[in-house]
């Protein structure tokens, strides 16, 4: 369909009634085509967006605040996030993945929390060492919300704990949806006659951009998760010919069910590329090393930290992997006695992927590069 002109309504009414003499007809026909949308536009419309990323370009002392806020707002789609107050308030149902990076000040410790709602925590970024220079940690999670759940950072009020950033900045934190929740998407299909509100006598809508075969799919094709730790697993030596995989015991979200927390494997059902992140937590006196891990064990990519001091702190890493139906991805850490993952009830220890472009868009494009 074009504008409306293009429809040509009362010359296709007069075509209609000419035909069949029936007033009935004629309405029902007009009134299909006013509930029409007269634009060609997807299935989700815009305004069902929501996506941030924000940076703050001073440091935060414990005890200054209790909710992270931020002075550069780079994108606000939906305008669902509010950098004065630090708080992300859900608009669109579904799930979201959260991704921050803080820096650690000189000679304080570091410790901030991805909370929802009250004091909901979902992951935290870590690290104790007072020494006199600075570091940085990352921590991100996906997780499922309903209108106006709130995300933020929770900053520890303790005065032994800071936050440093400047001008660089140091500090950054981002979220956008990556699944709208698809029983309450279709409340954003605003333009669509759903089945039940089509006449009977109506013709089918004439918009070559949309069908429901099309929704369907597009929900079929839809695989994410989420997970986290809150205890640690240490390495033993009579362990250390095999290669079992880091299992978790939280699990924040797991669209298609095609991740397994008690085995630690996702088993790819969807072919496409895919988008991993996961972040670990170095035990006090234990080096970490942590591989992600495709088939057999392939090693894709990996953290590591030989540093065994009795210190905690973070590691995080993150890739997009090109997946086929079966392939299994799954984290390995090293299993000999050196070498341990940290976690507890702040959740440490997180491991995220999901779909970011199905085969379907992508195979059929013939393309030379030189």
């Amino acid at each position: 369909m074009g504008d409306m002109n293009s429809l040509q309504r009362p010359k296709t009414g007069v075509a209609f009634w000419s035909s069949s003499g029936s007033v009935l007809c004629l309405t029902v026909l007009l009134s299909c085509l006013v509930s029409i949308t007269p634009f060609h536009i997807p299935p989700m419309m815009p305004g069902s967006g929501s996506a941030f990323s924000a940076t703050r370009s001073s440091s935060v002392l414990g005890g200054s605040q209790r909710a992270m806020t931020f002075d550069r707002l780079l994108v606000n789609v939906g305008s669902d996030f509010n950098p004065d107050t630090g708080r992300f308030r859900c608009r669109v149902p579904g799930a979201y993945y959260f991704a921050f990076t803080v820096g650690k000040y000189p000679k304080k410790l570091l410790s901030i929390m991805l909370v929802k709602n009250g004091l909901e925590v979902q992951a935290m970024a870590y690290n104790e060492f007072r020494k006199q220079g600075r570091k940085m940690q990352s921590q991100s999670a996906m997780i499922s919300l309903k209108p106006m759940d709130t995300v933020w950072l929770l900053v520890q009020e303790s005065p032994d704990y800071a936050l440093y950033s400047n001008a660089g900045p140091y500090i950054t934190f981002s979220g956008y949806l990556v699944y709208p929740e698809s029983r309450s998407s279709m409340g954003y299909l605003n333009n669509h006659l759903t089945p039940a509100e089509i006449h009977p006598d109506c013709p089918p809508p004439a918009d070559p951009s949309y069908s429901w075969r099309r929704r369907e799919a597009l929900e079929e094709s839809r695989s994410a998760f989420s997970v986290a730790r809150t205890f640690s697993t240490l390495g033993e030596s009579r362990r250390h010919h095999k290669r079992e995989a880091l299992t978790f015991d939280v699990e924040y979200v797991n669209i298609g069910g095609h991740f397994n927390k008690s085995s630690g494997f996702f088993t790819c059902q969807v072919p496409g590329v895919y988008f991993f992140a996961f972040t670990v937590g170095k035990h006090p006196r234990r080096a970490v090393s942590v591989k992600l891990m495709t088939g057999r064990g392939e090693v894709q990519a990996m953290v590591f930290d030989e540093d065994m001091s009795r210190k905690r702190e973070m590691q995080s890493q993150s890739l997009l992997l090109p997946l086929k139906r079966g392939d299994v991805v799954w984290l390995y850490s090293q299993q000999d006695e050196r070498y341990a993952v940290y976690s507890n009830q702040g959740r440490y220890t997180t491991f995220t992927g999901f779909l970011v472009y199905p085969e379907s868009d992508f195979m059929n494009l013939d393309r030379t590069f030189h």
